[in-house]
């Protein structure tokens, strides 16, 4: 197999890798709606190409990781839902060049566009990852949780590769107490979706758009989302010493200090509508999750 990634790959995996399109391939055993339409969507000529030239591309989001990820050069980093490449596009300039950069995801068209900046692309489900455990220096998943289905085992999948040591960090996914899950909060955010396409807002230029924009996220609604919780269960018991921080999307790297930064004033307003507090911790927008994985934790690379 002439791949940088052989090596990382599980032995119960080699016989099912296939090559398409330059893209290192393993089947999608169990497909869904979500899973076609994140496909579709972030694999599309033109909308993967939008989304990769704004979204995540700010200079809060910048501060914020490289504050949290620090220096990626000759490390080996796995970016997991790395759609197009938008976190490394972001980051490049800061964080240097990784011995190997990974990009795991399930649109091959997406995959193409993350290869033109130096991932090396495997195209797999993120529920069943084709990679051993206990290898990867920094393991990255941005807005990529709430796209997937099962998001328990997307990221118990993910922790399993993170080496003793190593860092896992979750970030972009809508905190679950962030609305109160009430019939208000569910009419205001259904009542955004003609707005947002009446001012062709990213992602929902066209009807088609907006419709396999929205097929993409799984659980990004009011009553879903992640929490305290949610990390806590899943990491500690694997190994990690977990550290969360519920922000806004205007703050940067004094995140670290629990800075939270303002919510948007139509978000806040809304928010208040439903009955929640938009400056409180639980009113925050998204939560990140910084959890290192204890260094006496035995290796298993299978």
């Amino acid at each position: 197999m002439s791949t940088p990634a052989a090596a990382y790959i599980s032995p119960d995996y080699l016989k099912m890798a296939r090559w398409k399109d330059n893209i290192l391939s393993f089947p999608i055993q169990n497909s869904s709606h979500s899973l076609i339409a994140n496909s579709y969507y972030f694999g599309h000529p033109v909308w993967a190409r939008n989304y990769l030239a704004v979204v995540h591309r700010d200079q809060k989001f910048q501060e914020r990781w490289f504050a949290v990820t620090g220096s990626w050069q000759d490390k080996i980093v796995v970016d997991i839902g790395c759609a197009p490449g938008n976190v490394y596009a972001s980051l490049r300039d800061r964080v240097g060049v990784p011995k190997l950069l990974l990009g795991v995801d399930v649109s091959r068209g997406g995959l193409a566009i993350a290869q033109e900046l130096g991932y090396v692309p495997i195209l797999a489900d993120a529920q069943k990852l084709p990679l051993k455990s206990g290898f990867a220096d920094l393991v990255v998943l941005n807005a990529a949780l709430h796209h997937c289905d099962d998001m328990p085992r997307m990221l118990a999948e993910a922790a399993r590769l993170v080496r003793p040591g190593g860092l896992l960090v979750t970030d972009q996914d809508l905190q679950q107490t962030m609305w109160c899950n009430n019939w208000i909060a569910h009419a205001i955010w259904n009542l955004r979706l003609p707005i947002y396409r009446f001012l062709k807002r990213g992602g929902h230029t066209t009807g088609e758009e907006q419709h396999w924009c929205q097929a993409t996220e799984v659980h990004h609604m009011p009553g879903d989302g992640v929490t305290e919780t949610f990390f806590r269960e899943i990491l500690e018991p694997m190994g990690f010493e977990v550290n969360l921080y519920p922000h806004n999307l205007n703050v940067g790297a004094e995140v670290l200090q629990s800075e939270r930064g303002k919510q948007a004033w139509n978000v806040g307003l809304a928010q208040r509508l439903s009955g929640r507090d938009p400056d409180s911790v639980e009113g925050a927008l998204v939560m990140l999750c910084v959890a290192k994985k204890d260094l006496a934790i035995p290796c298993v690379t299978t």
